[in-house]
């Protein structure tokens, strides 16, 4: 393999001279012990870290990193690490999600503004990954994503217990009289037993899924657990492999097509993934340029779901690596068909290329497409007068039962709302009704809060009743499961028609018909409609911002002066 770059390399616009610029370049840089001898024109990497220690699944990235870097030298480039914005979905405040375009632009303008020739990309925890993704591809240099990897699998009184689905069970539990406190407390540690991102088929697994399935990561790069050696081992080869695509110019505009988007799309209902898949990648897509739309989710809706996997399943991201992986996943659906072989990947090789010799170790854990795990397990893209631009509903997660259903609207006009009243015996609420969570949009939180999955009124669970139809403009974990309608647009802090619904209005849901729909004629509505007032934005800051700016559920939730690549052109000036 040819060691000389196919065209100059960025950093040279800075490194490279023998005047004054590159003397201040060079020399600022050395008072960290830096030889002259990494200046001469190798390539320099960037590790982009979401390292903290307020994001629990990223906390380990620094180790993480140093295994990149020894892989970079290896490969006779120059590693550069830098820091970007971390989200972490435990902690952060109202919503990770709002922040997700705000890091994606702290890591366009890192990689722009510095003298980088590809990146390497350190992500994990639920935000991380798009967020990352989608900086880099406004960018458009060679960049590999590196996760971090799931936990162990969570182990309670002897029961496996995942991450996320495992706290949305035993909360109900609680809830419902059927579990002490005492008891829902001591699962707390025996949950989150290590170091990595949740073990459950939430939306860290199926981020990581996503960048193996587009072609941006190395193969098993989903599943490794974060505590095995081999994540390390991946890492260093990340390492290896980046310096090898800055030479071979294999920038991310070749590798992320529409067919290695419809790649991630079958992907993600094979696994069983998150909704949350459905606005990030339609937002990195319209960072990369490829026309990308909510329509095209239903390429997957007759892809079977292979991965027995909370939330829809048994087994956990541990078990799932054992078994063989994403790649043993990826051979099943090029074997019938449902992947586009020739996708480009990041190693330089084709995606089944990669995967056409992997083998699955367990069927309990992975099915085979003749004989899946569920049929038909893709997401579901729903259209009506209550979701005029579209909604999604994630089947294999929900009670077959509500995949057709018609009842009586219960509203909460906010969460405010929702929290004060869902434990109130006098609710007006049955098992048959259907539950409405309004204000949960991406401006309406603002931010597009994991809150669509609504807890169930206890009157209700009382009764054993342990799910219902559930809509909202919001959108939920990746780790949660029901009948829940999801990503309603347009918004109703954007005047949509779920601004309208009342106490009382009827709902049908019809997911084989892909039908949402208010019964409400069109004059009732319009009166509505001239009634109802838009909220008080935002006064100042990035919410300011963010509101006035970012676009609806069903175009990716990005800001929308942010779509498109603009490339990683070298500054004219150096100061």
């Amino acid at each position: 393999m040819s060691t000389s770059p196919k065209k100059p390399l960025r950093s040279q616009a800075w490194f490279g001279k023998a005047d004054k610029d590159g003397f201040i370049h060079r020399s600022w840089m050395k008072n960290q012990g830096l030889p002259h001898h990494l200046f001469d024109g190798r390539p320099v990497i960037g590790i982009c870290n979401t390292w903290s220690e307020l994001t629990p699944c990223n906390a380990h990235f620094r180790e993480l990193a140093e295994y990149v870097k020894k892989g970079v030298y290896e490969a006779g480039g120059f590693p550069l690490e830098f820091p970007v914005m971390s989200l972490g979905e435990s902690n952060l405040r109202p919503t990770a999600m709002l922040f997700r375009n705000l890091a994606s632009m702290d890591v366009e303008e890192s990689i722009r503004g510095n003298p980088i020739d590809g990146v390497i990309l350190l992500c994990g925890c639920d935000k991380t990954t798009p967020a990352l993704l989608m900086g880099a591809a406004s960018c458009n240099l060679p960049a590999l994503a590196v996760s971090g990897g799931p936990m162990l699998n969570g182990r309670y009184r002897g029961e496996t217990i995942g991450s996320g689905t495992g706290v949305w069970q035993m909360s109900e539990q609680v809830r419902a009289g059927k579990m002490e406190m005492a008891e829902f407390i001591e699962a707390e540690s025996c949950m989150n037993r290590s170091r990595g991102h949740c073990m459950t088929m939430g939306t860290a697994s199926t981020m990581a899924s996503m960048v193996e399935a587009l072609g941006m990561g190395l193969p098993h790069n989903a599943a490794i657990p974060a505590v095995d050696a081999r994540r390390q081992v991946l890492a260093h080869m990340a390492g290896r492999r980046i310096v090898e695509m800055v030479r071979e110019d294999l920038t991310m505009s070749k590798i992320l097509t529409r067919e290695a988007f419809e790649n991630a799309i079958r992907t993600n209902a094979a696994i069983g993934g998150s909704t949350n898949a459905v606005v990030h990648l339609l937002a990195i897509a319209g960072r990369i340029g490829v026309d990308l739309k909510l329509e095209d989710w239903e390429r997957g809706s007759d892809v079977p779901c292979l991965v027995n996997l909370q939330p829809s399943g048994e087994f956990l991201m541990e078990d799932f690596y054992y078994a063989g992986g994403l790649p043993a996943v990826l051979r099943e659906l090029g074997e019938a068909q449902l992947l586009h072989r020739d996708a480009l990947t990041v190693n330089g090789r084709s995606i089944w290329e990669n995967v056409s010799r992997a083998e699955c170790f367990d069927r309990k854990v992975i099915f085979p497409v003749a004989e899946p795990f569920k049929p038909k397990a893709g997401i579901a893209v729903l259209k009506g007068n209550l979701a005029v631009d579209g909604a999604v509903i994630k089947p294999s997660a929900a009670t077959p039962e509500l995949l057709q259903h018609r009842g009586r609207a219960v509203v909460f006009e906010n969460v405010e709302d929702l929290h004060a009243r869902i434990n109130d015996e006098s609710l007006d609420i049955d098992a048959s009704c259907v539950m409405v969570l309004k204000g949960a949009g991406p401006k309406g939180y603002p931010g597009f809060a994991e809150v669509g999955n609504m807890p169930l009124p206890t009157k209700v669970l009382k009764q054993g009743i342990t799910d219902m139809v559930r809509i909202s403009d919001g959108r939920m974990s990746g780790t949660a499961y029901g009948a829940v309608v999801l990503h309603v647009a347009p918004e109703a802090a954007a005047g949509g028609t779920l601004a309208l619904v009342r106490d009382g209005d009827m709902i049908e849901l019809d997911v084989a018909g892909r039908r949402l729909h208010l019964d409400i004629d069109d004059a009732e509505l319009e009166r509505r409609r001239a009634e109802w007032k838009a909220p008080e934005p935002p006064a100042r800051g990035w919410y300011k911002l963010y509101v006035e700016t970012v676009q609806q559920a069903n175009l990716g939730a990005d800001l929308a002066f942010l779509v498109g690549s603009s490339g990683a052109a070298v500054p004219r000036d150096s100061h």
